[in-house]
């Protein structure tokens, strides 16, 4: 084991820091020579997902199946978005920025995974050193996305060509699994409720609690439900005794507004996304589209109602929790922003076919 002037140091345990005194000790004094809580690393790993949010969440049950194989693995994870990673399942979480790539650039791995095809994603797998590297790098000769190996040939194919798109029947989950060679067993998605954070919804009212997410964000739009649909289902709610609560950021408030002035349905206003995130934690149920509620819906272990017109429906594991309800005419829109037709699909679905996957969805000890 390293010394440095005659001293004992573990620079492979998973509490050393390297330029401060690490917590055991900071907390208890300890020292590497006779440290009770030395903590060998035995692999070092690292998971390039960057974002959108939703996808870093639907992306974390990875982490059950790695540390199951590799209980002494130190797992590094760089991403857009640190804060909705779960700090305690990770051990380091980077931001991508100019000091984590230098960082990362200057170490060893056992294990890469890049899941992401983004140009930068790809560019840093190929310059970070790793024993083993699974999902996508940078094509030199073209500077595109390309498979590291055959293992993500699936999930490459289905992302660059809409006809195997709307024929694949795997789940996103399954298929990231299996580019990083597991089989996927149904792990759970590892999350933060934050109900540890002191959170009072005191203006929340008593009832059995229906979220209704009414929005869809700004780059697939064909996937809104107007406010008489809305409407319709928050009536349909009502009468039959459940409490809906409308739920949206900033980019549905006004809308909203105008449902809450509708209907009376609640409406606390928007929050900073933890805060969100533990207001969603309080519904028994959710409604919503396939947007970043959808996946803290599912993340939160929650029955959801996913209504979904231009996706394929194969792509969504709601883990035996709910329902998928698609309009009643044909999309003929896969992927795209804006109606081909002109009026979206979604104005065939009806707010009665929603209710009914309320009901067969909501808890029934409730």
């Amino acid at each position: 084991m390293p010394e440095l002037n005659g001293i004992t140091v573990h620079p492979d345990c998973r509490h050393f820091r390297g330029d401060v005194p690490c917590r055991p000790n900071k907390e208890h004094g300890y020292q590497c020579a006779d440290c009770p809580v030395y903590a060998p690393v035995r692999q070092r790993i690292l998971i390039i997902k960057l974002g959108a949010i939703g996808d870093v969440i639907r992306t974390t049950p990875l982490l059950r199946r790695l540390r199951q194989e590799y209980p002494n693995a130190f797992i590094t994870w760089l991403t857009h978005t640190p804060a909705i990673l779960p700090a305690g399942e990770v051990d380091e979480i980077l931001k991508l920025e100019l000091s984590a790539v230098l960082h990362l650039q200057a170490r060893q791995f056992d294990l890469l995974f890049n899941l992401d095809k983004d140009k930068e994603a790809c560019a840093l797998l190929g310059s970070i050193k790793a024993d083993q590297k699974f999902g996508y790098q940078l094509r030199p000769t073209d500077g595109v996305a390309w498979p590291v190996n055959e293992l993500a040939n699936h999930k490459f194919l289905t992302g660059v060509f809409d006809q195997l798109s709307l024929q694949n029947t795997k789940p996103y989950v399954q298929e990231i699994f299996e580019l990083c060679d597991y089989d996927f067993r149904g792990e759970e998605y590892l999350f933060d409720n934050h109900q540890d954070k002191g959170y009072a919804w005191d203006a929340l009212p008593f009832g059995k609690h229906v979220g209704l997410n009414t929005g869809c964000g700004d780059r697939w739009t064909t996937r809104l439900w107007s406010d008489e649909k809305w409407i319709a289902l928050i009536s349909q709610l009502q009468q039959a005794g459940y409490t809906p609560v409308l739920l949206g950021g900033t980019a549905e408030d006004e809308r909203n507004r105008r449902l809450h002035d509708a209907t009376g349905a609640a409406y606390l206003g928007t929050f900073p996304l933890e805060q969100f995130i533990n207001l969603m934690h309080q519904m028994d149920l959710i409604v919503t589209q396939v947007t970043m509620a959808m996946h803290i819906s599912i993340a939160l272990r929650k029955p959801t109602v996913l209504i979904n017109n231009i996706f394929n429906p194969y792509e969504f594991d709601l883990y035996g929790r709910g329902q998928i309800v698609q309009p009643d005419r044909q999309c003929v829109c896969f992927y795209r922003g804006s109606c081909k037709l002109g009026t979206s699909c979604m104005e065939d679905l009806p707010a009665d076919k929603v209710m009914a996957a309320v009901e067969a969805s909501f808890p029934s000890n409730l």
